[in-house]
């Protein structure tokens, strides 16, 4: 199998970073002419630093003394120390880099890459959540969210983003878009935030991409009417998450439908999993709000162990026939922070790590490229073979990654397909040379 890997022309690490550097290249640089370090390979250095998944921009600096891989990988012509990147980063406008995560998109839609993740009635579901990134105990500003520990009184500050990705329940791979910052603002709760940054973002959502046919799906708390009125405006279909605690009134409604008999209700079995339903179409979606008309589902999974239940309410008519579809399309809006957030956080991308703060843009930047990584490498990994080859035969991600940098730090390369070719065949050693001082 090893012997018939072909890159694709397109989708393999050094085209990505090309894309990428070509991307960075038209930012217009905000600094005077002469300097000794473009913004484009600053942009690219901090690119760098997140593809190889290094833990700090002091261990970033201390990996540069031999940057021939640097220029040869990541096109990178003169690498910045950590304090002239921070410099240089902190002045980026992070919407300048948005366009990026469009032009990685595209390449996956040329490649068709995509059309397994359409999920139903021709439209690929997004998945939409929000996370903090970069957390502090001391270093914040107004935008930043606080967060107190219940037992020890130690506060955390964070700055926190929204965002998205196309998910299908039936593959691990996600695709995400590119994120907006959650900045809150004076006498402005949390709910409001995020309800501003959700408009921003799927106004840059449908901007990027205007024909994309999508189907969103969150959380509960994104069920009210401004929001499903904003989705309906960008022509998103959605499954939105549904709690008594917060819907009583259409729980209510619903409750009294049943009542009545007019509900559908089903149930049926398989490997001793009971699956039950019951919905209904065209409920108002609260006392308020009678003239918005939503579709409600409820589901429970009972198994010899316990049950759980969900409910969801979508804009799309629903029938016995694709119930079961709605369901796996609401349930696996938790890709998001499972195959996200939890990933930058637990699989070597340092979500956790605070790259520093700036003065004015410079946290955003770094989350921006590490997003932008993520996304490349998420492409790798649903379109590259001889990347899926590396990661099968290495058995983890962090184990790739600590491999890919070694060779990274110890051997000069040409390209990353040559170290990934060294990762998944091996390649011969030779005896330490020590130079003369």
């Amino acid at each position: 199998m090893n012997k018939n890997i072909k890159l694709r022309k397109d989708l393999n690490a050094d085209a990505l970073f090309s894309l990428v550097r070509s991307g960075f290249e038209e930012i217009k640089d905000h600094r005077a002419n002469k300097t000794k370090i473009s913004l484009a390979d600053a942009l690219m250095s901090g690119f760098a630093m997140f593809s190889l998944k290094v833990p700090s921009l002091l261990a970033f600096e201390a990996i540069q003394s031999e940057d021939t891989n640097f220029k040869s990988i990541y096109k990178i012509n003169n690498v910045p120390c950590d304090t002239q990147m921070r410099t240089i980063l902190d002045e980026v406008d992070p919407v300048d880099i948005e366009p990026l995560f469009a032009d990685v998109f595209r390449q996956l839609q040329r490649g068709k890459v995509l059309e397994p993740m359409v999920f139903m009635d021709g439209c690929y579901l997004v998945s939409i959540g929000g996370t903090g990134y970069f957390p502090s105990n001391k270093v914040h500003c107004d935008s930043y969210s606080k967060k107190t520990n219940s037992k020890t009184g130690e506060i955390t500050y964070q700055d926190k983003m929204l965002d998205a990705a196309i998910v299908h329940p039936d593959i691990k791979e996600i695709i995400p878009f590119a994120p907006e910052q959650i900045i809150k603002q004076d006498k402005e709760s949390k709910n409001d935030s995020e309800r501003n940054a959700s408009k921003r973002f799927l106004e840059k959502l449908r901007k990027a991409h205007p024909h994309l046919r999508l189907i969103v799906t969150e959380e509960g708390l994104s069920l009210n009417a401004p929001h499903i009125l904003e989705l309906e405006k960008h022509q998103m279909h959605y499954i939105l998450g549904a709690k008594k605690g917060y819907h009583a009134s259409l729980f209510d409604y619903v409750e009294s439908a049943a009542k009545d008999g007019l509900t559908t209700e089903i149930q049926y079995e398989n490997d001793d999993i009971v699956h039950q339903f019951r919905f209904i179409n065209q409920v108002p979606l609260n006392d308020s709000d009678q003239e918005i008309l939503v579709n409600f589902v409820e589901y429970w999974e009972t198994t010899p162990k316990k049950m759980i239940h969900f409910s969801w309410v979508t804009d799309m008519h629903v029938t016995k026939e694709n119930v079961s579809r709605i369901m796996r399309g609401g349930r696996v809006r938790w890709r998001i922070e499972n195959e996200t957030f939890n990933m930058l956080k637990n699989q070597g991308y340092h979500c956790e790590h605070n790259f520093g703060h700036g003065i004015e843009n410079l946290s955003v930047v770094f989350a921006m490229l590490t997003m932008l990584v993520f996304l490349v490498d998420q492409t790798q990994q649903i379109a590259c073979q001889l990347f899926q080859a590396v990661l099968e035969k290495l058995g983890t991600k962090r184990n790739q990654w600590e491999q890919t940098r070694a060779l990274f730090y110890g051997y000069q390369f040409d390209s990353m397909e040559d170290i990934l070719k060294a990762l998944l065949y091996g390649f011969k050693r030779q005896h330490v040379v020590i130079l003369d001082e």
